[in-house]
């Protein structure tokens, strides 16, 4: 299905944040499964319910606030979802997207995106954090991809590419911070694979995802990287490893939801402090970001690399 949002639809979201927050946010953070709490760091916030918002869909998944909530982290301007969108909730990839086009136009230009996931890495634990290096769109190679259907070039180039997603300064500033935090488990580095949901893998498959090289699994994260990558942010993100995929036919262990959750919470406090500090990293934006012609009128950012 195609983008059914045109381009005056991101501006009319925008501009209706920007009628209602003094806040002008340079990172913007997607908040996964049992992380949101990393809102309660923010200083000055501000809240939105998803539901106020003009052309917002609504989070329907336990453990997602649904909230859009501006402040400082760090000192560091930024607005955060306070629960993301799925596919598997019956939205199309250009609505789960959808708030990454408008954090654009708001003046963003980093994406900070984190996720509950599956380890599919032997040597992963329960509760590490795995920084992304790299993706597989599992969906998008069925030709389920965020950017299918015509291009608008205020946004991007038709043909994206992908090779260096994940910002490589980014990644190597977290594993120096990393260090210095002193946590008993090193930081691991990998690459997350996006199923579509909601049913959690076979054992099948979670063998055949293991030797297409994936070291996480989880059901999103992927579609809002494309986008973001696609209208010129710049991208850094983890996994927090909530369960140990099941890879045996005799094991009796079962994952749920709820077992996701729980382990989030435990672990979450760790990701939210490493996040926090990471901010003081991300290099000062430059002298224009988004600005008003005219009350309400949003000058387009145009994306590159």
């Amino acid at each position: 299905m195609e983008n059914e949002f045109t381009y005056e639809d991101y501006q009319k979201t925008t501009e209706w944040l920007l009628s209602r927050t003094k806040h002008r946010p340079q990172v913007a953070v997607i908040c996964g499964s049992g992380l949101g709490g990393l809102t309660n760091k923010l200083t000055e916030a501000q809240f939105f319910d998803y539901s106020e918002i003009p052309n917002f869909p609504q989070s329907t998944v336990p453990g997602h606030a649904g909230r859009l909530v501006f402040g400082f982290l760090n000192d560091k301007a930024c607005v955060m979802m306070q629960g993301r969108f799925h596919t598997y909730e019956g939205y199309p990839l250009w609505k789960v997207t959808f708030p990454v086009r408008v954090f654009r136009l708001l003046g963003v230009d980093t994406l900070v995106v984190t996720n509950a996931a599956g380890g599919l890495n032997p040597n992963f634990q329960v509760g590490d954090i795995m920084l992304i290096r790299d993706h597989i769109n599992l969906p998008g190679l069925g030709g389920q991809n965020p950017l299918k259907g015509p291009n608008d070039e205020r946004f991007g180039v038709r043909f994206p590419a992908m090779s260096d997603a994940y910002d490589r300064n980014m990644r190597e500033k977290a594993l120096s911070t990393w260090k210095l935090m002193g946590e008993n488990r090193e930081l691991q580095e990998g690459t997350y694979v996006m199923v579509a949901g909601p049913s959690f893998e076979t054992v099948a498959e979670s063998h055949l995802l293991q030797q297409l090289g994936a070291d996480a699994v989880g059901m999103s994260t992927v579609p809002e990287v494309i986008v973001a990558w696609h209208c010129g942010l710049r991208v850094f993100g983890f996994s927090l490893i909530t369960n140990k995929v099941i890879m045996d036919y005799e094991s009796l262990e079962k994952t749920t939801h709820e077992e996701v959750l729980e382990t989030g919470k435990q672990a979450a406090q760790k990701l939210e402090k490493f996040v926090s500090i990471l901010m003081a990293s991300i290099p000062p934006p430059p002298p224009r970001q988004c600005h008003l012609t005219s009350p309400g009128v949003v000058q387009p950012l145009m994306g590159s690399k």
